[in-house]
């Protein structure tokens, strides 16, 4: 079979996380074919052998955490100066857990999520599953500011059901606890409810309107004010299992019926008469199959992968894949690899920093401390799990452009790490091969120093692009 090196380090960079050394050679006899074997690989997208707690786990670990440091804190103010009761907090001291006595345990938590998730990304073939993964983490976007179940969420609620249909994603997203708490649904009580009229408490809109702009349907697509209130009131009775009266299940999904607002609902045109949490299933089941979710997620992928402006005959060839297939991730997945548009030789997209930063770390082969790669992602606008939004962060690449000054500092900061031992022009042939220009071999060869070299190769256009 003819070899194209070019096309393979297109779908490297374009579908994956850029090459590593001989990836390019490994397959240039059938990039699109590499591709395609990766979405058919056992546990594709799991992330196994880590040993990482559940979600609820890590939620109660840093609840009681923070109840420990709040008990220690006000030993400390009512008791200072008491040398009486010096005794009682050296106890105290040896009594809290590790965690208390070292490293903050939330630090510690997203560290060990944020290095699974790099590695992951680091050490695939190619990566296009990875980037699957990372796609719809933030298409479903939680924030490690109002949960540390960040991490484990997108391992509970995206990473099972990245190639499998839909609907299960969406079911998984939206009844995990970090979603709800993201979007405020545990504070929203149906007015009707058992609990509503007791406390005099009402509806939070926040869940509905977002699963419909953001997540399924998109703006301007025929719903109104009154379909986001209808659906809000099916939500109602969502929520979690508290620590305080649960600690040993606190942090899991609860449906309580006592907030659920009682009584049928008309969402989008249909009348939802199920009882309980049932309802909201129903309406989520048939959101997944509405045209315009099928167009609103075609066009977030041809966008995200493609180009900022991509062609509509790959958006409508998504879209109809997605709508024939009942919502088959894995189906759509093929139908974007397989579709000629996607495959336009221009390097279109700039990389967003996580991608560029594990592109760096792929084409130099360094393990990188995780450390500094979640700080450099801060540090270039995208901090890990704390997206500015419910939308997530941008696609596109004005939203981007504007940080490539700091990506310079980045990659001489990188550079002069390793120093010597990493050779540009063996970067280049390993990250870019055949796509770097003779304009970029040129300004490497006349750099002054290695470690200059090398942050040229990182921050060529063609390294920063896919």
């Amino acid at each position: 079979m003819a070899q194209d090196p070019e096309k393979a380090a297109l779908a490297l960079h374009r579908f994956g996380f850029g090459p590593r050394a001989g990836t390019i050679a490994a397959i240039a006899a059938d990039p699109q074919g590499a591709l395609l074997a990766e979405l058919d690989r056992p546990n594709a997208g799991r992330l196994l052998g880590t040993e990482l707690p559940s979600s609820d786990a890590e939620f109660r670990a840093v609840f009681e955490f923070n109840a420990a440091k709040r008990a220690e804190a006000k030993l400390v103010r009512t008791h200072a100066g008491n040398a009486a009761m010096q005794d009682v907090m050296a106890a105290q001291t040896v009594a809290t857990p590790g965690p208390l006595r070292t490293a903050p345990l939330p630090r510690r938590i997203f560290l060990s999520e944020a290095k699974a998730r790099i590695d992951a990304a680091r050490d695939a073939e190619i990566g296009f599953v990875e980037r699957l993964v990372w796609f719809w983490s933030n298409h479903f976007c939680v924030s490690l500011d109002t949960s540390v179940m960040a991490g484990g969420y997108e391992r509970e609620a995206i990473r099972p059901h990245v190639l499998g249909r839909f609907v299960d994603m969406l079911l998984a997203v939206e009844s995990h606890p970090a979603m709800l708490i993201y979007l405020n649904e545990n504070l929203s009580i149906g007015p009707d409810s058992v609990a509503g009229i007791n406390r005099d408490k009402g509806l939070n809109e926040n869940f509905a309107r977002e699963i419909l702009e953001l997540h399924t349907v998109g703006v301007r697509t025929g719903y109104t004010q009154a379909d986001v209130t209808s659906f809000a009131k099916v939500m109602t009775g969502w929520g979690l299992r508290s620590p305080v009266t649960d600690p040993d299940i606190g942090g899991r999904f609860l449906f309580n019926p006592r907030l659920h607002e009682p009584g049928a609902e008309m969402v989008l045109g249909k009348t939802y008469s199920e009882n309980g949490l049932a309802q909201g299933r129903a309406v989520l089941a048939d959101l997944a199959k509405q045209p315009a979710t099928a167009t609103h997620i075609a066009t977030k992928l041809a966008v995200h992968f493609v180009a900022d402006e991509p062609p509509a005959s790959l958006v409508a060839r998504l879209a109809q894949r997605f709508r024939d297939t009942d919502g088959d991730l894995k189906e759509v997945a093929r139908a974007l690899i397989a579709a000629p548009e996607a495959w336009l030789s221009q390097q279109q997209k700039v990389k967003r920093p996580g991608e560029w930063l594990v592109a760096a770390l792929r084409a130099t082969g360094q393990p990188g401390d995780i450390r500094r790669v979640v700080g450099a992602e801060a540090l270039l606008g995208e901090p890990l799990w704390r997206p500015p939004a419910p939308k997530g962060f941008p696609d596109d690449n004005p939203a981007w452009l504007d940080g490539v000054s700091e990506r310079l500092e980045v990659a001489n900061a990188f550079a002069q790490r390793l120093g010597p031992d990493v050779g540009a022009a063996a970067v280049i042939d390993a990250g870019l091969g055949p796509l770097a220009s003779a304009a970029t071999r040129q300004a490497i060869a006349r750099a002054e120093s290695r470690p200059q070299a090398l942050t040229l190769a990182l921050m060529s256009p063609e390294f920063l692009r896919r």
